[in-house]
Protein backbone atom coordinates (compact mmCIF):
# COMPACT_ATOMS: atom_id res chain seq x y z
CA UNK A 1 0.00 0.00 0.00
CA UNK A 2 1.69 3.21 -1.20
CA UNK A 3 0.82 7.47 -0.45
CA UNK A 4 2.11 9.88 -2.25
CA UNK A 5 1.73 13.40 -0.42
CA UNK A 6 3.42 16.11 -2.64
CA UNK A 7 4.53 19.73 -2.12
CA UNK A 8 3.87 19.85 1.32
CA UNK A 9 5.84 21.87 4.25
CA UNK A 10 7.00 19.44 6.74
CA UNK A 11 6.41 20.35 10.39
CA UNK A 12 8.77 18.51 12.44
CA UNK A 13 9.70 18.24 16.14
CA UNK A 14 13.35 16.83 15.77
CA UNK A 15 14.48 20.00 13.31
CA UNK A 16 14.17 23.86 14.16
CA UNK A 17 12.69 24.35 10.71
CA UNK A 18 10.25 23.72 8.40
CA UNK A 19 11.26 22.16 4.93
CA UNK A 20 9.53 21.22 1.77
CA UNK A 21 9.31 18.14 0.49
CA UNK A 22 7.20 14.90 -0.62
CA UNK A 23 6.44 12.54 1.66
CA UNK A 24 6.32 9.00 -0.05
CA UNK A 25 4.30 6.18 2.78
CA UNK A 26 4.73 2.86 1.91
CA UNK A 27 2.80 -0.11 3.93
CA UNK A 28 2.32 1.81 7.05
CA UNK A 29 6.22 3.60 7.02
CA UNK A 30 7.48 6.63 5.84
CA UNK A 31 9.68 5.19 3.07
CA UNK A 32 10.99 8.51 1.26
CA UNK A 33 10.81 12.10 1.84
CA UNK A 34 12.31 14.19 -1.05
CA UNK A 35 11.57 16.81 -3.38
CA UNK A 36 9.72 15.39 -6.55
CA UNK A 37 9.40 11.99 -5.93
CA UNK A 38 7.56 10.28 -9.13
CA UNK A 39 3.57 10.13 -8.24
CA UNK A 40 2.99 7.80 -11.52
CA UNK A 41 0.47 4.81 -10.52
CA UNK A 42 0.90 5.85 -6.65
CA UNK A 43 -2.66 7.40 -5.12
CA UNK A 44 -1.23 11.03 -4.26
CA UNK A 45 -2.55 14.27 -2.47
CA UNK A 46 -1.56 17.36 -3.34
CA UNK A 47 -0.86 19.37 -0.39
CA UNK A 48 0.59 22.80 -1.61
CA UNK A 49 -0.09 25.33 0.97
CA UNK A 50 -0.47 23.21 3.28
CA UNK A 51 1.28 21.78 6.61
CA UNK A 52 2.75 18.42 7.52
CA UNK A 53 2.87 17.44 10.89
CA UNK A 54 3.36 13.99 12.69
CA UNK A 55 -0.11 12.54 13.38
CA UNK A 56 -2.08 14.51 16.79
CA UNK A 57 -2.40 12.76 20.06
CA UNK A 58 -5.08 13.76 21.91
CA UNK A 59 -4.45 12.45 25.24
CA UNK A 60 -7.75 13.35 27.33
CA UNK A 61 -10.60 12.17 25.29
CA UNK A 62 -14.09 10.34 26.83
CA UNK A 63 -15.42 7.72 23.93
CA UNK A 64 -18.36 7.38 26.24
CA UNK A 65 -18.27 3.08 25.49
CA UNK A 66 -18.80 1.16 26.93
CA UNK A 67 -22.07 2.16 28.85
CA UNK A 68 -22.66 5.76 27.14
CA UNK A 69 -23.38 5.26 23.38
CA UNK A 70 -26.25 7.32 23.41
CA UNK A 71 -23.38 10.24 24.42
CA UNK A 72 -20.40 8.62 21.75
CA UNK A 73 -18.84 5.24 20.57
CA UNK A 74 -15.22 3.96 19.50
CA UNK A 75 -15.92 4.04 15.94
CA UNK A 76 -17.99 7.88 15.97
CA UNK A 77 -15.78 8.90 18.87
CA UNK A 78 -12.63 8.38 16.53
CA UNK A 79 -14.34 9.55 13.52
CA UNK A 80 -14.42 12.94 15.18
CA UNK A 81 -10.70 12.51 15.88
CA UNK A 82 -9.87 11.56 12.29
CA UNK A 83 -11.72 15.12 11.34
CA UNK A 84 -10.08 16.79 14.03
CA UNK A 85 -6.55 15.87 12.82
CA UNK A 86 -5.83 13.11 15.23
CA UNK A 87 -4.10 9.85 14.70
CA UNK A 88 -4.75 8.90 18.15
CA UNK A 89 -6.39 9.41 21.44
CA UNK A 90 -6.31 8.61 25.23
CA UNK A 91 -9.59 7.15 26.52
CA UNK A 92 -10.34 7.99 30.13
CA UNK A 93 -11.99 5.14 31.90
CA UNK A 94 -15.12 6.87 33.22
CA UNK A 95 -17.06 4.42 31.01
CA UNK A 96 -20.12 1.70 32.43
CA UNK A 97 -18.15 -0.29 33.57
CA UNK A 98 -15.49 1.61 34.60
CA UNK A 99 -12.22 0.61 32.72
CA UNK A 100 -10.80 -0.33 36.49
CA UNK A 101 -9.59 -4.00 35.23
CA UNK A 102 -8.04 -5.86 32.20
CA UNK A 103 -11.28 -6.84 30.82
CA UNK A 104 -12.47 -3.94 29.99
CA UNK A 105 -9.18 -2.36 28.75
CA UNK A 106 -9.02 -5.47 26.35
CA UNK A 107 -12.48 -4.76 25.47
CA UNK A 108 -11.87 -1.04 24.36
CA UNK A 109 -8.79 -1.90 22.22
CA UNK A 110 -10.95 -4.72 20.59
CA UNK A 111 -13.21 -2.50 19.38
CA UNK A 112 -11.00 0.56 18.31
CA UNK A 113 -9.09 -2.66 16.32
CA UNK A 114 -12.67 -3.20 14.59
CA UNK A 115 -14.16 0.11 14.16
CA UNK A 116 -11.49 2.48 15.07
CA UNK A 117 -10.61 5.43 12.64
CA UNK A 118 -7.62 6.46 15.01
CA UNK A 119 -5.45 4.62 17.46
CA UNK A 120 -6.82 4.16 21.09
CA UNK A 121 -4.85 3.93 23.96
CA UNK A 122 -7.13 3.18 27.37
CA UNK A 123 -6.39 5.09 30.39
CA UNK A 124 -6.99 2.97 33.57
CA UNK A 125 -8.67 3.74 36.70
CA UNK A 126 -6.12 4.55 39.68
CA UNK A 127 -9.39 3.10 41.87
CA UNK A 128 -12.02 0.68 41.63
CA UNK A 129 -14.96 2.58 40.47
CA UNK A 130 -13.25 5.20 40.45
CA UNK A 131 -14.40 5.71 44.11
CA UNK A 132 -11.17 6.68 45.81
CA UNK A 133 -11.63 4.25 48.46
CA UNK A 134 -9.16 1.22 46.65
CA UNK A 135 -6.59 0.54 44.38
CA UNK A 136 -7.75 -0.97 41.14
CA UNK A 137 -5.45 -3.64 39.55
CA UNK A 138 -2.94 -1.62 38.26
CA UNK A 139 -0.51 -4.21 36.78
CA UNK A 140 -3.33 -6.14 35.58
CA UNK A 141 -4.55 -3.29 33.23
CA UNK A 142 -1.04 -2.13 32.07
CA UNK A 143 -0.35 -6.06 31.42
CA UNK A 144 -3.50 -5.44 29.09
CA UNK A 145 -2.84 -2.41 27.07
CA UNK A 146 -3.43 0.65 29.54
CA UNK A 147 -1.04 3.48 29.06
CA UNK A 148 -1.73 5.20 31.93
CA UNK A 149 -4.17 5.76 34.95
CA UNK A 150 -6.37 8.45 36.40
CA UNK A 151 -9.65 8.90 37.97
CA UNK A 152 -10.60 11.81 35.67
CA UNK A 153 -13.86 13.62 37.14
CA UNK A 154 -13.27 12.39 40.40
CA UNK A 155 -10.65 13.39 42.29
CA UNK A 156 -8.42 10.95 45.02
CA UNK A 157 -8.94 12.90 47.90
CA UNK A 158 -7.28 10.34 50.00
CA UNK A 159 -3.46 11.27 50.12
CA UNK A 160 -2.31 8.22 51.40
CA UNK A 161 -3.59 6.28 48.88
CA UNK A 162 -2.66 8.58 45.48
CA UNK A 163 0.79 7.97 47.35
CA UNK A 164 0.29 4.29 46.65
CA UNK A 165 -0.81 4.46 43.48
CA UNK A 166 2.08 7.01 42.97
CA UNK A 167 4.56 4.37 43.88
CA UNK A 168 2.85 1.51 41.94
CA UNK A 169 2.51 3.88 39.03
CA UNK A 170 6.32 4.80 39.44
CA UNK A 171 7.11 0.50 39.10
CA UNK A 172 5.15 -0.06 36.09
CA UNK A 173 6.84 3.05 34.16
CA UNK A 174 3.64 4.91 33.71
CA UNK A 175 2.22 8.19 34.34
CA UNK A 176 -0.84 9.07 37.13
CA UNK A 177 -2.74 11.91 34.92
CA UNK A 178 -4.51 13.78 38.11
CA UNK A 179 -7.87 15.64 38.47
CA UNK A 180 -7.24 18.34 40.74
CA UNK A 181 -10.20 19.54 42.44
CA UNK A 182 -10.81 19.66 46.06
CA UNK A 183 -14.67 18.70 46.32
CA UNK A 184 -15.12 19.98 49.54
CA UNK A 185 -13.82 23.37 48.51
CA UNK A 186 -15.68 23.30 45.50
CA UNK A 187 -18.78 22.60 47.29
CA UNK A 188 -21.21 21.81 44.42
CA UNK A 189 -19.87 24.35 42.57
CA UNK A 190 -21.16 24.68 38.61
CA UNK A 191 -18.65 27.96 37.55
CA UNK A 192 -15.71 29.99 38.29
CA UNK A 193 -16.50 31.65 41.33
CA UNK A 194 -16.51 36.19 40.53
CA UNK A 195 -18.51 38.56 39.75
CA UNK A 196 -20.14 36.40 36.93
CA UNK A 197 -21.35 33.87 38.97
CA UNK A 198 -22.68 36.37 40.90
CA UNK A 199 -24.97 38.05 38.42
CA UNK A 200 -25.89 35.03 37.38
CA UNK A 201 -26.60 33.44 41.00
CA UNK A 202 -25.02 30.26 40.49
CA UNK A 203 -22.62 28.78 43.30
CA UNK A 204 -18.55 29.29 42.37
CA UNK A 205 -15.93 26.95 42.12
CA UNK A 206 -12.49 28.88 43.19
CA UNK A 207 -9.61 28.49 41.82
CA UNK A 208 -7.47 27.42 45.21
CA UNK A 209 -9.69 24.46 44.70
CA UNK A 210 -8.22 23.16 42.18
CA UNK A 211 -4.24 24.15 42.91
CA UNK A 212 -4.73 23.30 46.33
CA UNK A 213 -4.98 19.81 44.71
CA UNK A 214 -1.91 20.46 42.33
CA UNK A 215 0.50 21.67 45.14
CA UNK A 216 -0.75 18.22 47.13
CA UNK A 217 -0.18 15.98 44.05
CA UNK A 218 3.56 17.81 42.83
CA UNK A 219 4.67 17.21 46.76
CA UNK A 220 3.80 13.30 45.88
CA UNK A 221 5.46 13.45 42.82
CA UNK A 222 8.32 14.64 44.51
CA UNK A 223 8.04 12.24 47.14
CA UNK A 224 7.85 9.46 44.89
CA UNK A 225 9.58 9.89 42.01
CA UNK A 226 6.79 9.16 40.19
CA UNK A 227 5.89 10.62 36.52
CA UNK A 228 3.13 12.96 36.94
CA UNK A 229 0.68 14.18 34.83
CA UNK A 230 -1.71 17.39 35.57
CA UNK A 231 -4.62 17.55 33.17
CA UNK A 232 -6.90 20.36 32.44
CA UNK A 233 -4.88 22.73 34.13
CA UNK A 234 -6.92 26.46 34.25
CA UNK A 235 -5.97 28.47 36.50
CA UNK A 236 -2.64 30.89 37.10
CA UNK A 237 -1.58 29.75 40.48
CA UNK A 238 -1.75 25.84 38.66
CA UNK A 239 0.73 27.09 36.12
CA UNK A 240 2.75 29.16 39.21
CA UNK A 241 2.96 25.78 40.80
CA UNK A 242 3.84 23.84 37.89
CA UNK A 243 6.65 25.92 36.58
CA UNK A 244 8.16 26.05 40.04
CA UNK A 245 7.82 22.30 40.44
CA UNK A 246 9.43 21.63 37.05
CA UNK A 247 12.71 24.37 38.26
CA UNK A 248 13.28 21.84 40.98
CA UNK A 249 13.07 18.63 38.91
CA UNK A 250 9.85 17.58 40.10
CA UNK A 251 8.91 14.82 37.20
CA UNK A 252 5.46 16.67 36.52
CA UNK A 253 3.80 17.09 32.89
CA UNK A 254 0.79 19.62 32.57
CA UNK A 255 -1.85 20.04 29.70
CA UNK A 256 -4.56 22.77 28.80
CA UNK A 257 -7.47 22.43 26.48
CA UNK A 258 -8.43 24.32 24.02
CA UNK A 259 -12.08 25.87 25.60
CA UNK A 260 -9.36 27.36 28.30
CA UNK A 261 -6.43 29.04 27.09
CA UNK A 262 -9.90 30.73 24.64
CA UNK A 263 -13.22 30.93 26.66
CA UNK A 264 -13.69 33.14 30.07
CA UNK A 265 -16.08 32.44 32.62
CA UNK A 266 -18.26 35.15 30.43
CA UNK A 267 -19.14 32.14 28.10
CA UNK A 268 -22.05 31.18 30.78
CA UNK A 269 -23.85 34.04 30.13
CA UNK A 270 -27.65 33.82 29.53
CA UNK A 271 -27.02 30.17 31.45
CA UNK A 272 -25.13 28.57 28.39
CA UNK A 273 -24.84 25.23 29.41
CA UNK A 274 -22.62 24.12 26.62
CA UNK A 275 -19.75 26.40 28.10
CA UNK A 276 -20.23 24.48 31.92
CA UNK A 277 -17.50 22.37 32.31
CA UNK A 278 -15.03 21.37 35.20
CA UNK A 279 -12.50 23.05 35.84
CA UNK A 280 -14.37 25.59 35.33
CA UNK A 281 -13.73 28.66 32.15
CA UNK A 282 -12.20 31.55 34.50
CA UNK A 283 -10.62 34.76 33.72
CA UNK A 284 -8.83 36.82 31.24
CA UNK A 285 -5.48 37.13 33.70
CA UNK A 286 -6.06 33.17 33.61
CA UNK A 287 -6.24 32.50 29.93
CA UNK A 288 -2.91 35.22 29.73
CA UNK A 289 -0.69 32.73 31.84
CA UNK A 290 -2.00 29.76 30.46
CA UNK A 291 -0.68 30.87 27.14
CA UNK A 292 2.66 32.06 29.13
CA UNK A 293 2.39 28.63 30.25
CA UNK A 294 2.25 27.12 26.47
CA UNK A 295 5.09 29.53 25.52
CA UNK A 296 7.99 28.74 27.84
CA UNK A 297 7.02 24.83 28.27
CA UNK A 298 5.16 25.01 31.62
CA UNK A 299 2.62 23.28 30.13
CA UNK A 300 3.66 20.63 27.83
CA UNK A 301 0.58 19.29 26.25
CA UNK A 302 -2.84 20.71 24.36
CA UNK A 303 -5.83 18.26 24.71
CA UNK A 304 -9.08 18.51 24.13
CA UNK A 305 -11.00 16.60 27.33
CA UNK A 306 -13.57 16.14 24.58
CA UNK A 307 -16.64 15.01 26.11
CA UNK A 308 -20.02 14.37 24.68
CA UNK A 309 -23.43 14.97 26.00
CA UNK A 310 -26.34 14.18 24.74
CA UNK A 311 -28.68 17.29 23.95
CA UNK A 312 -31.58 16.73 25.78
CA UNK A 313 -28.94 16.44 29.32
CA UNK A 314 -27.45 19.83 28.57
CA UNK A 315 -30.87 21.00 28.01
CA UNK A 316 -32.04 21.94 31.36
CA UNK A 317 -31.12 24.21 34.05
CA UNK A 318 -27.50 25.11 34.79
CA UNK A 319 -27.03 23.57 38.01
CA UNK A 320 -28.43 19.89 36.78
CA UNK A 321 -26.64 19.76 33.46
CA UNK A 322 -23.80 17.80 33.27
CA UNK A 323 -19.85 19.15 32.90
CA UNK A 324 -18.55 18.86 29.32
CA UNK A 325 -17.50 20.28 26.38
CA UNK A 326 -16.53 18.88 22.81
CA UNK A 327 -13.45 19.26 22.05
CA UNK A 328 -12.07 16.96 19.34
CA UNK A 329 -13.47 18.95 15.77
CA UNK A 330 -12.43 22.46 17.16
CA UNK A 331 -9.17 21.61 19.22
CA UNK A 332 -6.49 22.80 15.30
CA UNK A 333 -8.68 25.59 14.37
CA UNK A 334 -9.09 26.82 17.78
CA UNK A 335 -4.86 26.43 18.48
CA UNK A 336 -4.33 27.89 15.12
CA UNK A 337 -6.54 30.84 15.32
CA UNK A 338 -5.43 31.33 19.29
CA UNK A 339 -2.31 30.55 19.29
CA UNK A 340 -0.26 30.32 15.96
CA UNK A 341 -1.92 33.37 14.58
CA UNK A 342 -1.20 35.57 17.53
CA UNK A 343 2.38 34.49 17.67
CA UNK A 344 1.94 32.62 21.18
CA UNK A 345 3.42 29.03 19.70
CA UNK A 346 5.69 28.30 17.09
CA UNK A 347 4.88 25.49 14.57
CA UNK A 348 7.37 23.73 16.02
CA UNK A 349 6.01 24.44 19.50
CA UNK A 350 2.71 22.72 18.09
CA UNK A 351 4.15 20.04 17.05
CA UNK A 352 5.58 19.14 20.59
CA UNK A 353 2.50 19.88 22.21
CA UNK A 354 0.13 17.94 20.38
CA UNK A 355 2.17 15.08 18.99
CA UNK A 356 5.82 14.33 20.55
CA UNK A 357 4.92 15.29 23.96
CA UNK A 358 1.79 13.33 24.66
CA UNK A 359 3.57 10.44 22.76
CA UNK A 360 6.67 10.52 25.39
CA UNK A 361 4.03 11.04 28.09
CA UNK A 362 2.57 7.93 27.01
CA UNK A 363 5.07 5.98 26.74
CA UNK A 364 4.35 5.67 23.20
CA UNK A 365 6.79 5.43 19.98
CA UNK A 366 8.09 9.35 18.92
CA UNK A 367 5.95 11.04 16.95
CA UNK A 368 8.13 12.23 13.92
CA UNK A 369 8.26 12.76 10.46
CA UNK A 370 11.44 11.09 9.25
CA UNK A 371 12.10 8.11 7.22
CA UNK A 372 11.40 4.72 8.93
CA UNK A 373 8.53 6.34 10.81
CA UNK A 374 4.71 5.55 11.32
CA UNK A 375 3.21 7.40 8.58
CA UNK A 376 0.64 8.98 10.89
CA UNK A 377 0.20 12.74 9.29
CA UNK A 378 -1.93 15.45 10.09
CA UNK A 379 -2.08 17.97 7.23
CA UNK A 380 -3.16 21.65 7.70
CA UNK A 381 -4.49 24.11 5.58
CA UNK A 382 -3.13 27.09 7.92
CA UNK A 383 -5.63 29.64 5.42
CA UNK A 384 -8.48 27.07 5.24
CA UNK A 385 -11.50 28.88 7.28
CA UNK A 386 -14.59 27.40 8.65
CA UNK A 387 -17.78 28.58 10.92
CA UNK A 388 -18.30 26.36 13.81
CA UNK A 389 -21.38 24.54 13.20
CA UNK A 390 -22.64 21.36 15.45
CA UNK A 391 -24.62 19.97 13.04
CA UNK A 392 -21.38 19.28 10.38
CA UNK A 393 -19.99 17.23 13.52
CA UNK A 394 -19.57 13.52 13.21
CA UNK A 395 -19.51 13.21 16.82
CA UNK A 396 -22.74 12.14 18.56
CA UNK A 397 -23.38 14.83 20.24
CA UNK A 398 -23.06 18.10 19.99
CA UNK A 399 -22.63 20.49 23.23
CA UNK A 400 -19.93 22.87 21.89
CA UNK A 401 -19.88 26.75 23.07
CA UNK A 402 -18.09 27.36 19.73
CA UNK A 403 -20.90 27.30 17.53
CA UNK A 404 -20.67 30.68 15.34
CA UNK A 405 -17.39 30.47 15.55
CA UNK A 406 -14.63 30.95 12.44
CA UNK A 407 -11.69 29.01 12.50
CA UNK A 408 -8.59 29.47 10.34
CA UNK A 409 -6.23 27.22 9.99
CA UNK A 410 -7.94 23.41 9.96
CA UNK A 411 -7.06 19.74 9.52
CA UNK A 412 -7.55 18.72 5.59
CA UNK A 413 -6.77 15.62 6.16
CA UNK A 414 -5.40 13.18 8.02
CA UNK A 415 -2.94 9.83 7.78
CA UNK A 416 -3.13 6.47 9.67
CA UNK A 417 -0.50 3.81 9.55
CA UNK A 418 -0.76 5.33 5.51
CA UNK A 419 -4.46 5.52 5.14
CA UNK A 420 -6.27 8.15 5.14
CA UNK A 421 -8.83 8.51 7.67
CA UNK A 422 -10.19 11.93 7.05
CA UNK A 423 -9.67 14.07 3.06
CA UNK A 424 -11.27 18.00 3.10
CA UNK A 425 -12.42 17.62 6.05
CA UNK A 426 -14.76 14.40 5.71
CA UNK A 427 -13.88 11.35 7.64
CA UNK A 428 -13.18 8.03 5.39
CA UNK A 429 -14.41 4.72 5.75
CA UNK A 430 -11.01 2.34 7.41
CA UNK A 431 -12.60 -0.46 5.82
CA UNK A 432 -12.10 0.76 2.35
Amino acid sequence: MKLLIKNGTVIDPATDKPFQADVLCVDGKIAKMAENISSRGVKTIDATGCLLFPGFIDMHVHLREPGFEYKETIASGTRAAARGGFTGVAAMPNTAPVADNAAVIRFILEKAAQSGSSRVYPIGAITKGSQGKELAPMAEMKKAGAVAFSDDGHPVTNAYLMRQAMEYARMLKVPIISHCEDTALAAGGVMNEGYTATVLGLKGIPSAAEEIMVARDILLAEMTGCALHIAHVSTAGSVRLIRDAKRRGVPVTAEVTPHHFTLTEEAVLGYNTNAKVNPPLRTEADIEALKEGLADGTIDVIATDHAPHATHEKDKEFDYAPFGILGLETAVGLIFSELVDKGVLTLNQVACKCALNPARILGLPEKKLQVGSDADITIIDPNRREIVDPKDFVSLSSNSPFNGFTLKGLPVATILDGRITMQDRVPVSTTN
